[in-house]
C-alpha cells in the first residue's frame, strides 16, 4: 500500500497499483478539484483498488455482483453523519475498469481517473444522478472540474461563484458500516 496526501484527502495505491498512475499528477488534479469545490477544509480517502477488491465491495455495499468504476462512501449522510464533521468520506476507484474505460474512450488513463474520482467527490458531496436534469447537472459539473484540474488551468473557480454544492444528499452513495 502507497499513500500520498492532498490537501485533506489521503491518497491510498492498494497492492499492484502502485505506480499506475503518476502520483503527483494525482494530487495536483485532486488539490485543485477540491479548491474548486471549496472542500479545502474536509476530506477522507481516495483507494485505487484492482476489480477483485472493487467487485466485493460492489457486492457487499450495493448487492451488485460484478465490478464497478468507480463507489462514494459518503460520511455526511445518514445516521452517523456528525461524528466526524471533517470526513466527508472515501472514493474507491478500480485502476483496472478505469483503464478499459480510458481505451474505449480514446483518453489517457489519467483522464479517466479525473473524471471518476470527480464523479466520486460530486458524490460525497450530495450530487445524485437519479433524474434527468440531476443527471445533465452533474455531467455538466463533472465536465467543469476535470477541465480545471487538467495541467496548465489557472482559474479554479469564477470569481464570486459559490463553490459547488447540492441541495439533496445522494440517495444511493453508500454508507459506512456502524463499527463495533
Amino acid at each position: 500500500m502507497y499513500r500520498a496526501p492532498a490537501l485533506g484527502f489521503e491518497i491510498i495505491f492498494e497492492k499492484g497499483q502502485e505506480g499506475a498512475l503518476n502520483d503527483r499528477e494525482l494530487g495536483r488534479r485532486v488539490r485543485a478539484i477540491c479548491r474548486a469545490l471549496g472542500i479545502t477544509r474536509k476530506g477522507g480517502s481516495i483507494v485505487f483498488v484492482d476489480d477483485n477488491q472493487i467487485h466485493q465491495l460492489n457486492k457487499t455495499y450495493r448487492n451488485k455482483n460484478k465490478p464497478t468504476d468507480v463507489l462514494a462512501f459518503a460520511m455526511q449522510e445518514g445516521e452517523f453523519a456528525g461524528v466526524s464533521p471533517n470526513v466527508l468520506g472515501d472514493v474507491v476507484v478500480s485502476v483496472p475498469t478505469a483503464a478499459k474505460q480510458a481505451v474505449r474512450a480514446d483518453h489517457p488513463l489519467m483522464e479517466e481517473v479525473t473524471m471518476l474520482l470527480v464523479h466520486g467527490l460530486l458524490h460525497l458531496l450530495g450530487w445524485d444522478h437519479d433524474t434527468d436534469a440531476k443527471d445533465v447537472a452533474m455531467r455538466r459539473e463533472t465536465e467543469r472540474l476535470c477541465r480545471l484540474a487538467r495541467p496548465g488551468t489557472k482559474k479554479r473557480r469564477a470569481p464570486g461563484k459559490a463553490p459547488a454544492s447540492a441541495p439533496k444528499r445522494a440517495k444511493k452513495t453508500l454508507r459506512r458500516p456502524p463499527r463495533s
